[in-house]
């Protein structure tokens, strides 16, 4: 699996943590983006707005998004097409993020969530797979909303 993270200057310390995390596992493959050190003049939009167009060409996986709360991350992201993303603070959200809707963006919010907590939170959401079954035709639903706004 190839992970990737970014932050916003608000979640760069719990960024560095979760990143130095992922990167002990060794069946995963983490890039930090590190998009604000390259256009310092942006913030969370960009930032979130980068990762998904990455993810929705499939040069990742999956993303991890941190920034004060995180949901300004997740609003951002989930306005590419194909893209679904979510704040998570605790470890069932962040199965269920995957498990029943199969989105590809974890966001994190730095000033919610301490870095012990979202290590189990990040752990929880790699080690999770999208079900299918009962959340599959929902799933779908959103897919076909999706298309309906924008064709």
């Amino acid at each position: 699996m190839k992970i990737a993270i970014d932050s916003d200057l608000n979640g760069v310390l719990l960024k560095e943590n979760i990143f130095l995390f992922l990167n002990e596992k060794t069946d995963i493959e983490i890039c930090d983006l590190q998009y604000i050190n390259q256009f310092p003049e942006r913030d969370y939009p960009d930032v979130a707005f980068n990762m998904a167009k990455k993810i929705k060409e499939n040069h990742f996986d999956r993303g991890i998004l941190i920034c004060g709360t995180g949901l300004g991350m997740a609003i951002c992201a989930n306005k590419i097409p194909g893209i679904y993303a979510g704040a998570c603070h605790d470890v069932y959200s962040a199965e269920r993020l995957v498990k029943s809707n199969n989105a590809q963006i974890l966001t994190l919010g730095a000033f919610v969530i301490g870095a012990e907590s979202a290590k189990k939170v990040v752990e929880a959401w790699v080690l999770s797979n999208f079900e299918n079954g009962r959340s599959l035709p929902k799933v779908n639903r959103l897919k076909e909303i999706e298309r309906e706004i924008y064709k």
